[in-house]
């Protein structure tokens, strides 16, 4: 009985915890399959730049509508998409990389974001919107949390071939006049999409942990592209589960908590994993003298 309450009690004597794990859970179907082509091409970093780049847009939708999941959701897709192509055109049409292009982006973003809700918010109000409130959500941001991880699988299995196509030879798909250029820019809103989505229960700055987190450790128990999003997202459920039960039962900040577990599972996997953890290698061959 002591078990159960401590694994199950939360979750049924509270409609908040239901909806949080409820929004968490969708989250993670959409967030993790996204995070898995992130870290097959590369863009791990990338999308911690787009984490903080929507922060403006989210800022702006508070200033003027307050703490509301559809103004500042619209917000911040319209600025997460802004910097994505600005950074792109800056990339493309002068000397600076597109890394360095996107650092400077979200850099401005960043400090743009802050500067705004400061000047109508308290200090409670801009840890709302840079750490989330996932045991706030409700019925609205449930439909966004569903809708934007629907979106997510839906343009993915239609964008599957030539996006794989894209993270093995993008050389290849480009010789082919593959549609590599669109793809990528799908891909990116798709990026975009679940960021804002996951900043209403997570915060801008630890949305991006459900992406990469997830599909790291999954890169330790799996090779196959189906393996690794199917661990991903059972990483990202696990994760939201414990996180939720650690926030209420140790009363720690519910999205800091979920980020966290989701390392812990990454952390366990680099030793144990069996696609390539440290206790799975074998060990190394010594050289016998001549």
């Amino acid at each position: 009985m002591i078990i159960y309450d401590f694994l199950f009690g939360p979750f049924v004597d509270f409609s908040f915890m239901r909806r949080a794990l409820a929004g968490s859970i969708a989250l993670s179907f959409g967030a993790a399959p996204i995070g898995v082509f992130m870290m097959l091409r590369r863009m791990s970093l990338m999308g911690d730049a787009m984490a903080h780049a929507i922060l403006p847009g989210a800022a702006v939708g508070f200033l003027l509508f307050g703490l509301q999941i559809l103004p500042m959701g619209i917000g911040g897709m319209i600025a997460g998409l802004f910097v994505a192509v600005a950074a792109g055109l800056v990339a493309r049409g002068t000397v600076l990389k597109e890394d360095a292009s996107l650092a400077a982006f979200y850099l401005i973003s960043l400090s743009l974001g802050v500067l705004i809700v400061s000047m109508k918010g308290s200090s409670i109000d801009l840890m709302h919107v840079l750490f989330g409130s996932v045991l706030a959500v409700d019925d609205n941001a449930l439909l966004v949390l569903g809708g934007a991880s629907t979106i997510s699988i839906v343009v993915l299995a239609v964008i599957l071939r030539p996006l794989i196509a894209e993270c093995v030879d993008p050389v290849f798909l480009a010789a082919v006049k593959g549609p590599g250029a669109v793809v990528h820019i799908v891909f990116l809103g798709l990026v975009v999409l679940n960021l804002v989505a996951g900043f209403q229960a997570l915060g801008t700055l630890l949305a991006v942990g459900m992406m990469i987190l997830p599909a790291a450790a999954a890169r330790f128990w799996a090779r196959r592209l189906e393996g690794l999003i199917a661990v991903a997202v059972g990483v990202a459920m696990l994760s939201c589960y414990v996180g939720l039960l650690l926030s209420y039962h140790m009363n720690l900040a519910s999205g800091p908590a979920i980020t966290l577990s989701a390392g812990a599972a990454y952390l366990v996997s680099i030793f144990i994993g069996r696609a390539g953890g440290v206790l799975w290698k074998p060990p190394p061959h010594k050289h016998r003298a001549a």
